[in-house]
This record gives C-alpha cells, sequence and structure tokens, in this order.
C-alpha cells in the first residue's frame, strides 16, 4: 500500500431501499478532538474536526443521557485507549528503530 499522505476522506452511499452509509476517515495532522456540552438542549458531545470534515458525536436524544448512551461512551473511552496504547507503542519501536538506523550510519556499517 502505497503512502499518499495526509488526507481526509469522506463518503456517502445511499442505495435503494437502504438506509444511508457515511464514512469519515482522518489521516492527517491537522486533525483536532474537543468535547463539551450543547448548551440548549444540555447533552455531551465528542467532536473530531479537520479542514475538510466535521464530525460530531452525542447522545441519543433530547432526553436524559441513557444506559446505552453510557455504554457507548465507555466503548469510544476504550478504543481511544487502545489507540493511544498503539500509538506509543509504535512510535517507541519506529524511535528505536530510526537511532539504530543512525548509530550505524555514525559508526560507517550501513551498506
Amino acid at each position: 500500500m502505497s503512502n499518499l499522505g495526509p488526507y481526509t476522506y469522506v463518503t456517502l452511499s445511499m442505495g435503494p431501499d437502504e438506509a444511508p452509509h457515511l464514512g469519515v476517515s482522518f489521516y492527517t495532522p491537522r486533525l483536532r478532538v474537543s468535547s463539551g456540552l450543547l448548551f440548549s438542549n444540555p447533552r455531551p458531545f465528542l467532536e473530531f474536526t479537520s479542514q475538510e470534515a466535521h464530525v460530531r458525536i452525542s447522545t441519543t436524544g433530547a432526553g436524559a443521557v441513557t444506559d446505552a448512551d453510557l455504554a457507548t461512551a465507555r466503548e469510544i473511552f476504550n478504543a481511544a485507549a487502545r489507540y493511544l496504547a498503539d500509538c506509543e507503542r509504535l512510535h517507541t519501536d519506529q524511535s528505536a528503530t530510526d537511532q539504530s538506523a543512525s548509530d550505524k550510519t555514525a559508526s560507517g556499517t550501513a551498506a
């Protein structure tokens, strides 16, 4: 797979007698993530924003926060924790590989 560089990819698929499907993929250093509380009808939200797309996730409706809302929030939290752990592990591995390559070049052992 080639490296395309940073981008945001948004698709909308609509078929006859099917619910629309929206896909958003962020591959950009310009991604901003925030959260807050909607004031007009208090409920929490999580927001992902780039120059090309804006995604807001909130509870299921204008009423009280439900058990299902809490379960979804926990899933998001757990997925974000796994994402962080994977990023940290890969960053550490890549830094070690880069340092090893740099050490070999400095010592003249690189091919």
